[in-house]
């Protein structure tokens, strides 16, 4: 049977959501979960994880509530974990405390909690419930539920285009077609991602940095992976992404020279390469969901951003729209096949359009292609 949720039931989980968001650029690898301890219609406790390693949202929210926990109700963004891993299991924490019910917006999609968390509150006389408001809760930590289902991170790619969709001259020069507003917004994509990748082509024209340098977004220490795919390893020895703290990825191929130059400065991958001789996308995505990477922000140019479409393996298209025409010699923000017929057109749906001081920020979607 469906639970019953009260107007003032929702009102709690918001709030849950909202402290759980806290940890948007903090909490990864692990998810992002907020919990709100409520006796009667009264707020006695809150929490949310920070870090990872770091105590939950449930026993932060249980040590403020106190003996008010007794009796009470717990709303959590996020089923209660049930196994004892770097911290105790959170279930247990909420029985202990002799809490009466347990509102959790989604189960955990982590195969080793998944339902196990709602049974054993069940299992100990707890009212268990779950559904509420879950698709804002999913949308929190898609990237985590993606890696915990398939084993692969949510695939993020970042385009900043003219009105004709053009992401740079004939000559390279690109800095810089979208404004400051725009550019501050990347550094939130940044900072929210396990991992942030480029190719070697955007490394030798541009020489990004690949850093999170907003003093403002509080990642509690976590740096995001720089990652590069060059099969040749042409890696500069002094690209500017070896400036900095943190690990840098380089995927290349099996057979590429450099390779102990390069390992002085990064983590050296051999990826095996595709018929059509580009390195193995798969193969990259599959390392970084080992390496605990929830996101993965694309920041290249249009012949990488267009090959992860191409693959399939793009979940969300940010795009920085500028108000500026650049004309037809100027560079495609993607590069995909020749089409031949319309019905096979990578289609994408749009989920949001947010204005960024002079420029247009459109969320999309991708849709299964037209048949």
């Amino acid at each position: 049977m469906t639970a019953q949720f009260t107007e003032f039931d929702r009102r709690m989980m918001r709030r849950a959501l909202e402290l759980a968001a806290l940890g948007r650029y903090s909490a990864p690898p692990n998810p992002r979960v907020g919990c709100v301890i409520v006796q009667g219609e009264q707020i006695v406790g809150e929490g949310w994880h920070r870090k990872s390693g770091e105590a939950h949202a449930e026993p932060i929210a249980l040590q403020a509530a106190g003996e008010a926990a007794r009796g009470a109700t717990a709303y959590v963004s996020l089923e209660p974990h049930s196994y004892q891993s770097r911290t105790p299991p959170c279930t247990r924490a909420l029985i202990d405390a002799g809490v009466k019910r347990v509102v959790s917006a989604t189960l955990d999609p982590n195969p080793a909690v998944h339902g196990a968390g709602v049974k054993q509150l069940l299992d100990a006389g707890v009212q268990a419930e779950s559904g509420l408001l879950e698709a804002e809760a999913r949308e929190l930590n898609a990237g985590f539920e993606k890696r915990m289902t398939t084993g692969l991170p949510r695939v993020v790619v970042k385009i900043g285009a003219s009105l004709d969709g053009r992401v740079a001259l004939a000559n390279g020069e690109s800095r810089w077609i979208t404004g400051e507003t725009a550019r501050a917004d990347v550094q939130k994509l940044r900072a929210e991602s396990g991992a942030v990748l480029t190719g070697i082509e955007t490394l030798l024209a541009d020489d990004p940095q690949l850093t999170v340098r907003d003093p403002d977004l509080d990642l509690r220490g976590r740096v995001p992976l720089r990652v590069v795919l060059d099969s040749k390893l042409r890696t500069p020895a002094t690209a500017r992404l070896f400036q900095d703290p943190g690990q840098v990825i380089v995927f290349a191929a099996e057979d590429a020279p450099r390779r102990v130059e390069i390992e002085q400065r990064a983590r050296v991958v051999p990826v095996a390469k595709t018929i059509a001789g580009r390195l193995d996308l798969a193969r990259v995505l599959v390392e970084l969901g080992r390496l605990q990477c929830n996101d993965v922000l694309i920041e290249a140019g249009p012949t990488l951003a267009g090959a992860f479409i191409e693959a399939g393996w793009v979940d969300e298209l940010i795009v920085y729209m500028a108000p500026v025409l650049l004309g037809p010699d100027a560079r495609p923000m993607l590069r995909l096949p020749r089409l031949e017929r319309l019905a096979d057109r990578v289609q994408f749906a749009l989920q949001r359009t947010e204005a960024m001081g002079p420029d247009v920020k459109l969320v999309l979607r991708p849709q299964l292609r037209s048949q």
